[in-house]
């Protein structure tokens, strides 16, 4: 890459990814982030010695990101403090008396899916050679491209896994599972991965039954101190290769300029301290929500993703989410721990239906890292985390401090403590809760410029998957290129260190369908 001058917009987890891959690659660059702090999505947030992880809280597919440190000569073992999770989490359904906890290997999970219902440990060891083989197939073929070469999708290797990768698109990941169990519970653990990617197992190809080969035989990790530390170790790599990064830094517009061929991208105004600057930049690259860039950023005769294309999209769902600090321990739960109702497709139907409403009772999520980290609450108490799915809808409201968010968000989250309390044998954990924040899908919109308020990104259906996804590159504007969950190849932390590295693999020429080679690491 010759010196070119880039800019990239938004300091979160694929932000600071592509600014240190680019900068490896010799461009001069500068990150602005509107916030005051970098992390985007991978936020935190502290009070009264308890301190939380605003956003992600699942550390899966641990190779991606050793493979991202590895480019730089680390590794993620020399990063992050990595503590493996078993059990990996803990789910609680509606009818049934007792809870089921998801171990850290593949032969324990066998034999309690067996335990379950007679045949489900020789199903569940069928269903992961599947999801292992799809896995695979995603890292090697699919995860790391850009889809601007469909040639590298047509050799023969690929022709005799035609026909299951048909299927595997065209059956739902419900129907795929139930082929393989009939427990109403054991389908929803097999089918609950779709909501990381936005959408319900009803909607999600069945390809995406690779996440099981993640949760149910790699084993989930967590980073002690907290997925910021993962941010923290980026943004380190980041300066280290010459990265300047400004904070606080609200980019109010990409200009343009035309050439004798095209429009080009020509530098972004931003407003910092009040003050209006003007960057010039032979390259800007957008790792903000991809919606928010095309409509408010791009000028309207320019778009590639006008409102029009939007419109016929599918925002993923919003979320609610309750920061509370407990004094004491909460019984019954893990690190993660997951709870499930009886009516499971009708909650999907109320989240993702032409006129979405909040479910009740709703299923729903709790975090604990204070199971595992003692850095993140005063001793002998807890961190807990709560995340309710909820329609993609600002009308929800926002959240706020001590119960000053809005009244839906407020009683969603009321609801959810009680039913938590009620179902893991907690009756007084209300009354124990010293330090409250709370999130609604206004908040999203506002803090983070969510299309519609969604907590994800746009939901992986199979028109909003691989080279059906919003790509990384306009088409009308030469030298604009997008990076993050909102574009290839979608939802996630590790899908968004991929997304950088597709990012830079393309502005080098780079069409293969592979990750990035690691340099060779001498041995000391």
């Amino acid at each position: 890459m010759t010196r070119d001058r880039i800019v990239i917009i938004g300091a979160g987890i694929a932000g600071l990814a592509s600014a240190a891959l680019l900068a490896r690659d010799g461009a001069d660059v500068v990150v602005l982030e509107a916030s005051d702090v970098v992390g985007g999505r991978a936020g935190s947030w502290e009070s009264e010695g308890f301190r939380f992880d605003t956003g992600p809280s699942w550390y899966l597919m641990p190779e991606v990101f050793d493979h991202f440190f590895r480019l730089f000569g680390s590794s993620a073992a020399e990063e992050l403090d990595l503590v493996e999770l078993d059990p990996g989490y803990r789910v609680y359904s509606d009818g049934y008396d007792d809870a089921l906890d998801i171990r850290a290997d593949r032969e324990s999970n066998v034999a309690l899916f067996e335990a379950q219902e007679a045949g489900a440990g020789a199903a569940l060891e069928r269903y992961l050679d599947s999801s292992e083989e799809a896995y695979s197939l995603a890292l090697e073929r699919f995860l790391y491209s850009d889809f601007s070469a469909p040639s590298a999708f047509l050799d023969a290797s690929l022709l005799p896994r035609l026909p299951k990768l048909t299927r595997l698109l065209t059956n739902s990941l419900d129907a795929f599972a139930g082929d393989y169990v009939s427990d109403r519970r054991l389908r929803q653990v097999l089918g609950y991965p779709a909501v990381f990617l936005g959408t319900s197992p009803y909607k999600a190809p069945a390809l995406y039954h690779l996440m099981s080969h993640l949760d149910l035989e790699q084993g989930v990790l967590y980073p002690r101190g907290g997925f910021t530390t993962i941010i923290a170790a980026i943004e380190r790599i980041a300066r280290a290769q010459g990265v300047r990064i400004e904070t606080g830094a609200r980019v109010t517009r990409i200009r343009t300029e035309r050439t004798s061929r095209r429009t080009r991208a020509a530098g972004v105004d931003y407003v910092q301290d009040g003050v209006a600057h003007r960057i010039d930049a032979t390259r800007v690259v957008s790792a903000a929500d991809l919606h928010h860039t095309e409509t408010e950023l791009v000028p309207a005769d320019r778009q590639t993703y006008p409102e029009s294309w939007w419109q016929k999209r599918d925002p993923g769902p919003g979320a609610v989410l309750a920061m509370l600090g407990v004094r004491g321990e909460v019984a019954g739960l893990l690190h993660h721990s997951l709870f499930f109702t009886a009516d499971w497709r009708g909650d999907f139907e109320k989240l993702f239906g032409d006129d979405p409403t909040v479910p009740e009772p709703t299923s729903f999520y709790a975090c604990m890292p204070s199971a595992t980290d003692d850095s993140v609450a005063p001793a002998g108490d807890t961190n807990l985390f709560l995340l309710i799915p909820v329609p993609a809808d600002t009308g929800i409201g926002s959240g706020g401090i001590d119960g000053a968010g809005s009244t839906e968000v407020e009683s969603i989250v009321d609801r959810a403590i009680a039913r938590l309390a009620d179902v893991a044998g907690d009756p007084d954990l209300a009354d124990r809760i010293v330090t409250r924040r709370t999130v609604g899908p206004a908040d999203f919109e506002s803090d983070l410029n969510s299309w519609r308020g969604g907590a994800l990104g746009p939901a992986h259906t199979l028109r909003q998957s691989a080279f059906f996804r919003g790509r990384n590159s306009s088409k009308v504007i030469e030298g604009l290129h997008y990076a993050g969950g909102t574009t290839i190849p979608g939802i996630g932390l590790p899908m968004c260190l991929i997304s950088a590295e597709i990012l830079a693999k393309g502005i080098r020429g780079d069409r293969s369908t592979s990750p990035l080679p690691e340099p060779v690491r001498s041995e000391a």
